[in-house]
């Protein structure tokens, strides 16, 4: 994200950054507490947070400088709930039936966020519905695939059962690290999904956009790059989370024109 977010106007990066930290706070609400009631309880004290950076009187340090910088408007507090029904989503649910509900999770999560940080900088906000969901989307499946390992390590899996029984995998195959080609060809599925959705979104941003988007497209571009590694890597993400170096991610987003 660091790399990615030096490709934003400078004069946008404070909020961005902002934007971006809120984003991760909430993410640690819920992934790192092994008992759903303790995650509970902190997005309900994040939902108080947000109704009180509604009435101009937040108390953490990320709210507050998010209503620094949203000086000029208010601070998008519907968006911030949206994101609360989306992690509240990882407390009530550890798996997914088939793609359409893990779609409703990228939407309230990914779109949103996307959809939220491309606002600051776009050149025409009208349009936004039309391009930056789909890459949000994109954005957040592409990190639930590299990080398919980890992820499961909390408990959640988020690759669809319908489809791990396609393949013959289990959740234990997952959550215990067991390789084999049906594992392969199911992460190999994944991995041409994620590809897919980041080429199109990427595809979708209006050539007017493309300039002051660097930012959400150098994310993409990291992205893409990371899962050519991990098909170099023979999709073995289970036990290990394959990353690029920060040298390798600094060329990418310096490259985003």
């Amino acid at each position: 994200m660091y790399y990615a977010l030096q490709r934003a106007p400078l004069v946008a990066q404070p909020l961005l950054t902002a934007l971006y930290t809120l984003h991760q706070k909430l993410f640690e609400s819920i992934s790192k507490v092994s008992d759903p009631d303790v995650g509970r309880v902190k997005l309900t004290w994040w939902k108080s947070e947000f109704e009180a950076l509604a009435q101009d009187t937040p108390t953490h340090p990320v709210t507050q400088a998010i209503a620094r910088y949203y000086y000029a408007s208010a601070p998008p507090i519907r968006t911030f709930m949206t994101w609360l029904s989306g992690y509240q989503m990882d407390i009530d649910q550890t798996r997914y039936l088939n793609y359409l509900e893990l779609h409703r999770y990228l939407e309230q999560v990914g779109a949103t966020l996307a959809n939220t940080v491309a606002r600051v900088t776009a050149c025409e906000p009208a349009v936004l519905e039309s391009w930056a969901p789909k890459l949000g989307r994109a954005l957040l499946f592409a990190n639930i695939v590299k990080r398919t390992g980890s992820l499961a390590q909390c408990g959640r899996i988020y690759i669809p059962i319908d489809e791990m029984r396609r393949f013959s995998v289990t959740a234990d195959d997952i959550l215990y690290s067991r390789y084999s080609n049906r594992l392969t060809q199911l992460m190999s599925f994944q991995v041409k999904r994620a590809r897919y959705f980041l080429t199109e979104a990427l595809n979708a941003i209006p050539q007017a956009e493309r300039k002051t988007q660097r930012m959400l497209r150098a994310q993409a571009a990291i992205l893409l790059a990371v899962l050519h590694e991990i098909e170099i890597e023979d999709y073995r993400v289970l036990h290990q989370r394959i990353t690029l170096t920060p040298i390798r991610k600094l060329w990418i987003a310096w490259c985003t024109q």
